[in-house]
């Protein structure tokens, strides 16, 4: 199944956004809690959009409560991981091994059915991806490495869940609003328990960040989402994960992080994956 042009154009922009939250919280004095900052954003969005939906089908529900669970955990360790690595280390780990677990899992329990032509272009983004972080033997030892990569799990989990309970809710934004609007309370509280005196200070002091970034977070997975309803899951991850590309070009430019020809090599074969995509 090819991806439509109108879907793979949207899925792009869902990247870059999602690019841009990370970079938001990475760039910030406290990544613990620049990420409630956000959360708590993203849900007041949420809440101000949920009385123009439908409510979720009954059917989406056990979906939804396992995707809660699921981002609980993944934004708890989001926070954690940026205070251990760079955003151009951590980024490419975590998103570019989910693509290939997504696909992996879904052929084998969930019956779906990728072309050949899919298959290559998902295994040319997760290599493009990976290739400028594994070109060293050396960064399989750094602190932040074995977290990236409990996180790609994490989010193949909740990709592969939210994809099937997107389907089963028939209206994907509602079930997006709801997932963001249900996780942000236990968020918050953790960091309650952890930080007290400083979660609701810090979110006073950084909320029009906050706000910036609860936008990008809630546009990016609202994309993906409905997406996911007319494509295959895992050509839909594989194509969102292209915010790689977007998060080194923001690294580069706004975080002084360097580029390099590693870099320029993984976005090269990461445009051959998306052209697959197309084909």
């Amino acid at each position: 199944m090819i991806i439509p042009w109108q879907v793979f154009l949207l899925v792009l922009f869902a990247a870059l956004l999602h690019a841009s939250w990370n970079a938001i919280i990475k760039s910030g004095g406290n990544t613990v809690l620049d990420t409630v900052a956000l959360t708590v954003a993203a849900a007041l969005l949420a809440a101000a959009m949920l009385p123009f939906t439908q409510a979720p089908a009954a059917a989406s529900w056990p979906w939804l409560a396992a995707s809660v669970a699921l981002h609980v955990c993944y934004f708890l360790m989001l926070g954690a991981v940026y205070r251990l690595g760079d955003l151009s280390h951590v980024y490419p780990l975590m998103r570019g091994i989910a693509p290939m677990l997504v696909a992996l899992a879904g052929v084998l329990f969930l019956g779906e059915s990728l072309s050949v032509m899919v298959w290559a272009g998902i295994a040319l983004i997760c290599v493009g991806i990976l290739l400028p972080v594994l070109r060293h033997p050396g960064v399989l030892r750094e602190r932040a490495t074995p977290l990236a990569l409990s996180i790609a799990l994490v989010i193949s989990a909740y990709t592969l869940v939210d994809g099937y309970g997107t389907r089963a809710s028939g209206s994907s934004l509602s079930y997006c609003l709801w997932m963001f609007l249900l996780e942000a309370p236990p968020i918050v509280l953790v960091a309650w328990l952890y930080q007290r005196r400083l979660v609701w200070q810090h979110v006073r002091q950084k909320w029009r960040r906050a706000a910036a970034g609860g936008f990008c977070v809630l546009g990016s997975y609202s994309i993906a989402l409905w997406a996911m309803v007319s494509a295959p899951i895992a050509a839909v991850a594989a194509l969102r994960e292209t915010s790689v590309l977007f998060a080194a070009i923001i690294g580069c430019a706004l975080l002084k992080e360097r580029l390099g020809v590693w870099r320029i090599a993984g976005a090269t074969v990461i445009a051959a994956g998306m052209a697959m995509l197309r084909l």
